[in-house]
């Protein structure tokens, strides 16, 4: 199977769980788009709040630690949280995969629980339940499906990295999709049909991953795990201890770098809503297309970006994944800098300012970042200890976990700061994270090479 060539000379394997990753994004951005908007026009309103089940037990809890909070900024938090835990649960998922229940059956189970949660998006008196479906699924989905394709090569295949990219290049074109189609249903038809379109998704995507068993690595027997589980570990070399630990200590930084990305979905639709001219020949643009056109500019720069490195490898040697990731956050940096000079045309001229600048934020933020995340995915799974890959590619997206609730914490400043002081912040942020990541290369880069493979 690894010697496989049949899918963008990948293994085939590697088309199935783009294409079921497709899907499962699909309806988990198609939820994303919609939610801090309806929570913030529509049922966080004080006419409306009091419908949800347990919402009053979850916003004392919230406001005990942060004091006060109005709707917007408990719109935000919510979904800070939110999108934040969704990448803590994957640690727990893949425990339940590597010690119990397999891969495919953890990942069917992710996606089942997932569309249930979509479909329970349509009651108000359940949202809080729905969201705790899809936490439950994600995790079970997110970390293993990633694992299997790490799975799909052997550990010194030099096509993971470019196999992870064309894997968020499906991604990146759900992401095109779920706004336009969940989006515009959300905001023109009723909220609650775009949440049915994401679940419809999501059934979709799990039909895929099921017609696509035959092309994915073979999970472990039963009797052979149990015979393992007889059989002593092999202890962590020093040196799988020394990555292990470098690799955790790393998290902190990862999160810094995606503080301007994953605002595109919070703070940024609420501050277009009020400063961004979203009328267009006429047309009305609603607030979620804006996703859409990031997702545009993603898609592009993840293809400018593989592109860019295979000509890169034809004339020098290509760039550790630490340098990638810090060359991608020192222009990732600029996009918020680009809404700094945004809000200073906007101070001085009290008028909105054009759709374009959300072109000009998406290109920045989407050609740094396609350096960011699956360039990370890559590095984790290269240098997780045998045994351990569900739960190493978990702890990397703990970053993903801090981030989205650092965000969701930030985005409240969003109507105490000025805009010029709110993104000159996340560029601040940014940066220093790129920064950061050239240091531990300079002074730690030796710990992440790849082992010497034995000959064949």
């Amino acid at each position: 199977m690894r010697g496989d060539r049949a899918f963008l000379g990948h293994p085939a394997g590697l088309g199935w769980l783009s294409f079921c990753e497709l899907w499962e994004r699909f309806s988990y951005y198609g939820m994303q788009t919609l939610l801090v908007l309806y929570l913030s026009n529509y049922l966080f309103l004080p006419e409306n709040i009091g419908q949800v089940a347990g919402i009053h037990a979850l916003r004392s809890a919230i406001e005990n630690v942060t004091g006060p909070r109005s709707t917007q900024q408990l719109a935000s938090i919510v979904f800070g949280l939110y999108a934040g835990l969704v990448y803590l649960t994957p640690i727990f998922g893949g425990l339940l995969a590597d010690r119990l229940l397999g891969r495919t059956k953890t990942v069917v189970l992710g996606a089942s629980l997932m569309a249930l949660g979509h479909f329970l998006m349509a009651f108000e008196v359940f949202f809080l339940l729905a969201l705790a479906c899809l936490l439950l699924g994600v995790g079970c989905f997110k970390g293993n499906i990633a694992a299997q394709v790490g799975a799909l090569y052997a550990p010194g295949d030099q096509r993971r990295a470019s196999a992870f990219q064309i894997f968020m290049l499906a991604v990146q074109i759900a992401v095109i999709l779920a706004p336009i189609v969940c989006g515009t249903l959300g905001e023109k038809v009723g909220w609650h049909w775009g949440f049915g379109a994401a679940g419809v998704g999501m059934v979709i995507g799990l039909f895929v991953y099921l017609a696509g068993r035959g092309w994915l690595p073979p999970e472990t027997p039963r009797g052979a795990n149990k015979a393992a589980e007889a059989e002593p570990r092999v202890p962590m070399s020093s040196r799988d201890k020394a990555r292990f630990l470098l690799l955790v200590c790393l998290i902190p930084v990862l999160m810094l770098t995606i503080v301007g990305n994953q605002q595109f979905q919070n703070a940024f639709p609420l501050w277009s809503q009020k400063h961004m001219d979203m009328v267009l020949m006429g047309f009305e643009v609603p607030v979620t297309w804006l996703q859409a056109i990031d997702a545009f500019f993603s898609t592009a720069t993840m293809l400018a970006s593989l592109a860019f490195w295979r000509w890169w490898a034809t004339k020098r040697r290509e760039p550790d994944e630490v340098t990638k990731m810090a060359l991608g956050a020192l222009l990732a940096a600029s996009a918020p800098a680009l809404l700094v000079i945004a809000s200073q045309m906007i101070a001085g001229t009290e008028q909105k300012v054009s759709i374009a600048w959300t072109m000009g934020y998406a290109f920045l933020n989407d050609l740094g970042f396609a350096n960011i995340l699956p360039v990370g995915l890559a590095l984790y799974s290269r240098a997780a200890p045998r045994r351990m890959e569900g739960m190493f590619i978990g702890i990397y997206y703990l970053h993903l976990f801090i981030g989205n609730t650092f965000v969701g914490w930030l985005a409240g400043f969003l109507n105490e700061m000025s805009g010029t002081q709110f993104w000159a912040l996340h560029a601040g942020l940014v940066a220093a994270a790129g920064v950061l990541l050239l240091a531990v290369k300079l002074v730690f880069g030796k710990v992440l090479e790849p082992e010497a493979q034995p000959a064949a």
